[in-house]
């Protein structure tokens, strides 16, 4: 069911239901009209009081489920129950929580739990949270890395789509630490709920501050929708289209798309740039593009491998062919950083671009030596060096890098034999990450790799840790256009791939899902 969960959502990416419109802009329309199941949940959430506490939460929880008006059906009520006891000023901190029926009906409860908390003046705050009594029964749920990563990706489209400048969402990066209190930055700038947090913070694993936008009240939607389907439960067919929305909205912030022309404005505004993500989401051939296409072919491209020295990539002495009866002699010769610098100087009004591919396969640090210094996208004051050797024009003796010249670098995060980025380096360029695109596939692939792309890229989604998600095959893994050459292809192209990864350990914590993944790809 989990794996089927995202499997929709990458289905729903771009066009699901025969609809052809953005999914922001269908988002926005939907976002008008909240379904009538949830405006008594809503209702509550932006009065903030207490008042009535108990009855009032007992309606709002009652018109969730069953046809024709509930959003999920009423069988769904047998995965979650109420709790919203009434509270008088000095008995606590009040709130109204979902959680797993096996707990008592009163006391302590473990679990998953969505909570809300009325605050006077204010809205109630929204939070996912895990019970006092600990993560029994829903270990298996917070345990996984695909919950705490759906919760992440709402709350970063909640601060994005609503937030206007302001943080109105926040997600702690494990659920299951519930040693970890809420940071003292969010206690301070959402000071209203001071109460709740000394009395849950350690607890809450995500929480929403509703604004006067009540738009904003999708993360309601968004957050339940979330833990129904954890436990197996979808919203109705009526709130499909809704529902699908939604998590199209918030799934951008899983895994954000990146287009050549955010990465060309990056490169005229920043001038160093580096593309990193997994094998196979097209980096190289998003760099050839733009050099192609955004620089009219004026650069070149290089690439990085370990055994690239200063000497390659900013010049120094190299045996030349000598006069007469001299045979070889050493004299300076300038690198590939020092060429590029000297072309984009023989016409200061035209753009210069130097793509650098796997830019990680060296050290980068030492083959750019004092040169690392000369990197500063605005230095604020012209940036020079002394070279050891006489370079002839333009530099001779002293180097510098036009504005006009830019770098573009590609970085495969999935290979671990290279050399790391460190942090003098990374302070100096902009990473811009590429993540495996499903609108590719469903535009070059068979239904066939649609099918396989999907199933990949959930298992990597919900099983995969942060490290190991850097690892999951890109889409160029999966263009084939009829059946026949996709079979081959999955072989011969994926399979191996999966297989190394397997040999080197590399997805050990979900090795069983990619096994099953390699046998289902052998019974093609």
């Amino acid at each position: 069911m989990v794996a089927g969960q995202l499997y929709r959502i990458f289905g729903s990416a771009s066009h699901p239901a025969g609809h052809n419109e953005p999914w922001c802009r269908r988002l926005r329309v939907l976002d008008t009209t909240m379904t009538n199941s949830l405006q008594p949940l809503l209702e509550i959430i932006h009065t903030g009081t207490s008042e009535s506490w108990s009855e009032r939460n007992k309606r709002a929880f009652e018109a969730l489920f069953g046809a024709p008006g509930g959003r999920y059906r009423a069988s769904a009520k047998d995965v979650v129950t109420l709790r919203a006891p009434e509270f008088s000023s000095d008995s606590g901190v009040p709130f109204a929580a979902y959680i797993h029926p096996s707990n008592p009906p009163s006391g302590p409860y473990g679990g998953i739990s969505f909570v809300i908390f009325p605050v006077t003046g204010k809205p109630c705050l929204v939070a996912m949270g895990v019970g006092t009594q600990g993560l029994s029964p829903d270990e298996a749920i917070l345990g996984r890395p695909g919950h705490a990563r759906k919760i992440q990706a709402i709350c970063a489209w909640l601060n994005k789509e609503y937030g206007r400048g302001q943080q109105i969402a926040w997600a702690k990066q494990d659920p299951t630490r519930v040693d970890l209190d809420i940071p003292d930055r969010i206690k301070r700038l959402w000071s209203p709920y001071q109460r709740v947090f000394e009395r849950y913070g350690k607890v809450i694993y995500a929480a929403f501050t509703p604004t006067e936008d009540s738009k904003g009240t999708a993360a309601v939607t968004a957050l339940l929708d979330v833990m129904f389907e954890e436990r197996g439960q979808r919203p109705l067919a009526q709130f499909a289209e809704e529902s699908e929305a939604i998590q199209a909205a918030w799934f951008e912030h899983l895994l954000p798309s990146t287009t050549r022309e955010q990465v060309t404005e990056l490169l005229n505004r920043r001038r160093y740039v580096i593309l990193q993500g997994p094998p196979g989401t097209g980096k190289t051939l998003m760099a050839g593009r733009i050099l192609r296409d955004e620089y009219a072919s004026a650069g070149r491209s290089i690439q990085f491998h370990p055994n690239t020295t200063y000497e390659n990539f900013i010049g120094g002495l190299a045996p030349v062919t000598g006069d007469g009866s001299m045979g070889f002699r050493f004299a300076p010769v300038p690198g590939f950083l020092m060429e590029a610098a000297a072309m984009a100087l023989s016409d200061p009004s035209r753009k210069y671009l130097l793509h650098i591919d796997e830019i990680n396969r060296a050290d980068l640090g030492k083959i750019l030596g004092e040169a690392l210094y000369l990197l500063e996208p605005e230095p604020g004051f012209e940036r020079k060096i002394e070279l050891p050797y006489d370079f002839g024009k333009p530099f001779h003796r002293t180097f510098f890098l036009p504005p006009n010249l830019h770098i573009l670098g590609t970085m495969n995060s999935a290979d671990r034999s290279i050399a790391i980025v460190d942090v003098a380096v990374r302070r100096r360029f902009a990473f811009v990450p590429l993540w495996p695109s499903m609108r590719v596939v469903e535009q070059h692939g068979c239904l066939l790799m649609q099918r396989a792309f999907r199933e990949l890229i959930s298992i990597f989604i919900e099983h995969a840790s942060d490290d190991a998600l850097s690892l999951v095959p890109g889409h160029s893994y999966f263009l084939a256009g009829d059946e026949t050459t996709a079979k081959s292809l999955l072989r011969t192209n994926l399979a191996p791939l999966l297989e190394e990864y397997l040999a080197q350990g590399y997805v050990t914590g979900f090795a069983e899902s990619i096994r099953a993944y390699l046998q289902w790809l052998d019974s093609l």
